[in-house]
């Protein structure tokens, strides 16, 4: 701890946005970094606390609190405040494979914990991990480091998002040969096209698929397991195959009008968007638009606010996001919602923030349940009909005379995902869990199937990232425990 004063002497700042006027015109990072006096400051705000609440990653009252993957958050704050970089760089990569994406899209679970949010603004963990990360490849401490020994096992690893990712990175230290396997045309699964570019560049991706490359992992793109290859074919293939194939069946909305034109869900948006982007700038028109559109997005979670961002950019008309839940409190309720549970208060994020600045008003309606679809005779959409609810025994009860009907050009879906797809299960023969994904328990990854195993979102459902790499990484040790008898790694 080297300032024992600092969480008194300075107040909380996060790394500054751009601002929104700008920041829609194009599709660059909305965050930029402090600058170097006013990180090390920040890392004097960590106390040292006695029991670090900040890395102990647990679920409490169904949202996490502190870090999933056990970051040594104390000490890389306090390795930051001395000006030791490099040191806090490596502090950071024994726990994390990749902290240039949890530094940016993770919800830090780890602020919610740190003690100081008893009764103060939190530390900005987050922040101070992409500052750490970031400066670390600006100074060329990243690098591949392949290891010294193969052994000559073998493994499949089916799905290259972060949980596919960091097994493949841990297992290729181990010393295995490993091959990612990925049905998109570019490896990253959500971190790639799930994922908008103004949140995470699609360059800070490929950095690290680059190194990950050179350190011996082959990856496979454009093969479809269950479909281009049977999964049951990898299974004689490889010694062992771990499947991360993420929770990527969408939640459907069954109502009225769901197949008229204009009504997609989320991620047909968002992926088709990304892709477009970077294989030619959106020139070849490959994406639905939104441009002069009227907008209605249906969810009020992070896909939510990604597609009302995404829509802003294409120049839509209006945007309106629908959330059948009732609008959270301002400010954390410290009887129902104490510390260190996650802060279950309104959030008002960069998309919100956007539309607010540009339409405003703020995007958001809460307590309103979608009741059909309105098309024209072309079966085009034209208008959604909602009324507004009350939740009765947790359940959406309609308030009769709040009918209304609001025009709509396009209509996004983002309302979250079921699980995993059924093919590779099916072809395997692998025990579900009663919400459909693959059966493993956690810490131990093992399905019904020898030498089969699961993490993810396609085993405890749709989650953060950082729960992604913590599977992963948990993964990776049960599958090297199984090939080796013993395991190296953590």
């Amino acid at each position: 701890m080297g300032k024992p004063t600092g969480f008194l002497e300075f107040v909380r700042t996060t790394n500054p946005m751009r601002p929104e006027e700008e920041r829609v015109k194009d599709w660059d990072e909305v965050y930029i970094l402090r600058d170097e006096q006013t990180c090390r400051e920040q890392g004097a705000r960590c106390m040292d606390c006695g029991v670090p609440f900040c890395h102990r990653g647990e679920m409490m009252e169904g949202g996490a609190s502190g870090c999933p993957i056990n970051n040594l958050i104390p000490e890389w704050n306090d390795l930051v405040f001395r000006n030791r970089w490099k040191e806090a760089l490596d502090r950071l990569h024994h726990t994390n494979n990749f902290p240039e994406f949890t530094g940016r899209v993770c919800p830090a679970p780890c602020e919610a914990g740190c003690v100081l949010s008893i009764n103060e603004p939190a530390v900005t963990i987050h922040d101070n991990e992409r500052t750490i990360i970031d400066k670390g490849f600006e100074n060329g401490w990243v690098v591949p480091e392949p290891p010294e020994i193969r052994t000559d096992k073998t493994v499949a690893v089916v799905g290259s998002g972060p949980a596919g990712l960091a097994c493949a990175a841990q297992l290729n230290k181990a010393g295995h040969n490993v091959t990612v396997y990925e049905r998109a045309d570019r490896i990253g699964g959500l971190l790639m096209y799930g994922i908008p570019n103004m949140k995470l560049d699609k360059a800070v991706v490929q950095r690290r698929v680059d190194i990950l490359a050179a350190e011996g992992i082959e990856f496979k793109t454009g093969i479809e397991v269950g479909k281009d290859i049977a999964a049951s074919e990898l299974q004689k293939q490889y010694d062992a195959v771990v499947l991360t194939t993420g929770a990527t069946k969408p939640r459907n909305l069954p109502v009225e009008g769901r197949d008229l034109k204009g009504v997609h869900f989320a991620m047909e948006f968002l992926g088709a968007n990304t892709k477009s982007l970077l294989d030619s700038k959106l020139e070849d028109g490959n994406y639905i638009s939104a441009q002069g559109k009227k907008v209605i997005v249906i969810g009020g979670g992070d896909t939510g606010t990604d597609c009302v961002g995404t829509s802003l950019r294409h120049g839509c008309e209006k945007v309106t996001q629908l959330e059948i839940l009732p609008r959270p409190e301002a400010d954390r309720n410290r009887v129902s919602n104490p510390w260190p549970q996650w802060p279950a208060n309104l959030k008002t994020d960069y998309g919100q923030q956007e539309a607010i600045k540009l339409q405003g008003e703020d995007p958001r309606n809460f307590s309103v349940m979608t009741q059909k679809f309105e098309g024209d005779a072309d079966g085009n959409l034209v208008a959604i009909h909602t009324v507004e609810v009350e939740w009765v025994d947790r359940a959406p009860k309609a308030i009769a005379g709040t009918e209304k009907r609001t025009e709509a050009d396009l209509v996004l879906l983002a309302m979250g995902f079921l699980g995993p797809e059924d093919p590779v299960a099916e072809q395997l023969g692998l025990e579900r869990d009663p919400r459909s994904n693959y059966k493993a328990d956690h810490e131990v990854y093992k399905t019904n199937v020898d030498g089969v195993f699961a993490a993810g979102d396609s085993r405890r459902g749709q989650s953060l990232i950082v729960w992604a790499i913590n599977e992963g990484r948990g993964a990776a040790r049960e599958v090297d425990t199984y090939l080796m008898g013993d395991t190296v790694l953590p």
